[in-house]
């Protein structure tokens, strides 16, 4: 059943950074941004962590899938119960496997058991269409990208970068008539970002993350490893382009021998030129980059990103967005597109074909 006019959509996101469950409630009617409401926060404990992780790069059936499932789909159920108001849910589950020009894209957690549990409608499995059709799946959120833009009141193109486990941009025109039409949007991974970064002090120091980038501000980048990174294949390769989590495993090994520091210091400066190679691919100049996800934290990679980069980067907080937020924002948005039948990617954003309508719909009871 299509809807029209405003809901209060709920949106959730777990992203590759694996810290927990982002939920964000948003008034939209899929188009404009009404009202911005609240959020919540469910973060995963050790051992749940532990469970996903050892389900990364596993596709349905393979060992421990079923079991990474059942962790995030009891973790949404509790914090989503939370929202009772909402009219209805967007589920992007946690990707464990995504190979667009491979076996396609994979999220743990089944929608349909969330929408019983919570007697609701949810949205989800918002990817497979798109890489049905031969798109990327991915970015998903520049379609929200460009009602942010519109609700900024911009109007000049303006860019949206979101540091999570791996890093994605948007670049958007809103003077365009539509997020769909051509020349709107632009979007692609930009390559790793927090990923290897967190991976690294976990494995080193038991710590979930380098906070505010204080260890790397402290090392040196290696030159070497960090060229040889710029020559990976992703980089000379054209957008719409996405990546998997463990695409870039190998800079983890290549930092070895690295002292934590300069391992860090490393792992945030490719993160950072990655941002600066993405905005040579521009269709114009932007004025400003603003900045979401866990690494605008990261005092030193932002400072990194600075530098390789012309233009001025702010914290979306700069700009009243809540950088903590915007992806789970994104996804309420996108499932209010897919009940009324708009289209939740296109070419400029995931290369597909024509413009497309992923996500399916399960209603309570069915």
């Amino acid at each position: 059943m299509k809807v029209a006019g405003p809901v209060l959509a709920l949106g959730a996101m777990s992203g590759t950074s694996l810290d927990g469950v982002d939920a964000a409630l948003l008034l939209t009617d899929g188009e404009r941004v009404h009202r911005f409401g609240e959020t919540g926060y469910r973060p995963y404990s050790e051992a749940e962590r532990e469970v996903i992780r050892a389900a990364l790069g596993r596709w349905p059936g393979e060992p421990g899938v079923a079991e990474a499932a059942e962790v995030v789909e009891a973790a949404h159920a509790e914090l989503l119960a939370r929202f009772p108001q909402a009219e209805l849910i967007g589920f992007h589950g946690q990707t464990l496997a995504h190979e667009p020009r491979g076996r396609g894209t994979h999220q743990a957690g089944n929608g349909a058991l969330l929408a019983a549990a919570l007697e609701r409608r949810v949205v989800w499995d918002f990817r497979s269409a798109d890489v049905a059709l031969g798109g990327e799946g991915a970015p998903l959120a520049p379609f929200f990208h460009f009602a942010l833009a519109r609700w900024l009141g911009a109007t000049e193109p303006v860019a949206f970068l979101n540091l999570g486990g791996v890093g994605n941009v948007t670049w958007v025109d809103p003077r365009a008539d539509a997020p769909e039409a051509e020349g709107a949007l632009l979007a692609f991974d930009t390559g790793p970002a927090n990923a290897p970064l967190d991976d690294l002090m976990r494995a080193r120091l038991g710590r979930a993350r380098d906070e505010g980038g204080a260890l790397a501000a402290e090392g040196e980048p290696d030159s070497e490893i960090l060229e040889r990174f710029l020559s990976a294949p992703h980089f000379s390769r054209m957008p719409p382009k996405s990546l998997d989590r463990n695409e870039f495993d190998w800079l983890l090994k290549a930092v070895t021998k690295l002292e934590t520091a300069d391992a860090l210091a490393t792992l945030a400066a490719a993160a950072a030129l990655s941002v600066g190679e993405a905005l040579r691919h521009f269709p114009r100049p932007v004025a400003r980059v603003l900045v979401s996800g866990g690494g605008r934290h990261n005092r030193t990679l932002m400072t990194m990103i600075a530098a390789a980069v012309d233009v001025s980067v702010l914290p979306v907080e700069a700009v009243g967005l809540d950088g903590d937020m915007l992806e789970a924002q994104a996804f309420a948005h996108l499932a209010v597109r897919v009940a009324r039948g708009l289209p939740t990617s296109a070419p400029g954003t995931t290369g597909v074909a024509a413009a497309v309508s992923g996500g399916v719909i399960s209603s309570p009871g069915k």
